[in-house]
């Protein structure tokens, strides 16, 4: 498809959005609401949180979809957390946690905003565009109805982007040849990830399956011998996310290079805003 945007415009789009969602797995809302659910293990709930859109799966969708999780960890959890609560019930405390998260970080005045409610409005018209063929995460979401509340409806909209973009990404990590760890290795390396201590707790990988992959992307010539990104490999990651964008541009051309504009621009102030009341811990990206 020949862009009409300016180059990145919509990967510097999604990037404000994306963590918006993001925001949901590190808030103690979601402890609070899946607590009174019956959960109380921290991976469980956010297992339950972003797979209950695809139904009370196993754990074979969940590492298919999710790409970069131990098995291992998905067995432990899946399918036992829909003994503790249904799908269903999943999915409302997963919205009243947005509901709160987005209160508490952005504060009633900025709920009420008539810029809020443009940026959703700018966000649900984007998702309008993206297509559910071998994107089953967008796809699951897709199938969830609207909520009302502008906010809530921008947190959907950021939802339904953000897993339509990932679930292109997948397709580039095994065209890439990157295995889960190696994908989650290889990312952190850039800076841009997470640190190696969150990816090791939220993902279920020892710190062997960690060093085991730095040592394939060794071999690789990806990795040098200090763990950094060697020219081949950070060619490899931009290549990536180049793949990345060709696969998520119907959203953002149906948007128009206006819209994506106004939509950065507004995701941007609501992201800062976020990040400033707390959204996310000190020391969730980097190297270390």
């Amino acid at each position: 498809m020949t862009t009409t945007l300016p180059p990145k415009a919509g990967r510097h789009c999604q990037g404000v959005l994306n963590p918006i969602h993001s925001t949901l797995y590190f808030s103690p809302d979601l402890d609070r609401e899946f607590g009174a659910l019956g959960f109380t293990d921290a991976n469980a709930m956010r297992l339950a949180a972003r797979s209950a859109p695809l139904g009370a799966v196993g754990p074979g969708p969940v590492a298919a979809t999710f790409y970069n999780y131990n098995p291992e960890l998905l067995a432990r959890h899946l399918p036992a957390v829909w003994e503790t609560a249904s799908p269903a019930a999943v999915l409302d405390a997963r919205l009243r946690t947005a509901d709160a998260t987005l209160r508490r970080l952005l504060g009633e005045e900025t709920i009420a905003s008539p810029e809020l409610a443009e940026a959703a409005g700018l966000a649900l018209e984007a998702a309008a565009a993206c297509t559910p063929h071998a994107r089953p995460l967008y796809a699951a979401n897709a199938d969830l109805p609207v909520p009302e509340e502008p906010h809530l409806a921008y947190w959907h909209a950021a939802t339904l982007l953000r897993e339509h973009r990932g679930d292109g990404h997948l397709a580039a990590l095994l065209a890439a040849g990157l295995d889960p760890v190696e994908a989650l290795v290889s990312h952190t390396a850039t800076g841009k990830g997470m640190a190696p201590r969150w990816v090791l707790g939220t993902r279920g990988w020892g710190r062997s399956d960690w060093e085991a992959a730095r040592e394939r992307l060794r071999g690789r010539g990806i990795l040098d011998a200090d763990g950094e990104l060697t020219e081949s490999g950070a060619r490899l990651r931009a290549e990536l996310e180049e793949t990345t964008d060709r696969l998520d541009t119907a959203p953002y051309e149906h948007l128009g290079a206006a819209g994506v504009a106004r939509l950065t621009e507004l995701g941007r102030g609501l992201l800062i805003t976020a990040a400033g009341a707390g959204a996310f811990p000190a020391d969730l990206l980097g190297k270390g």
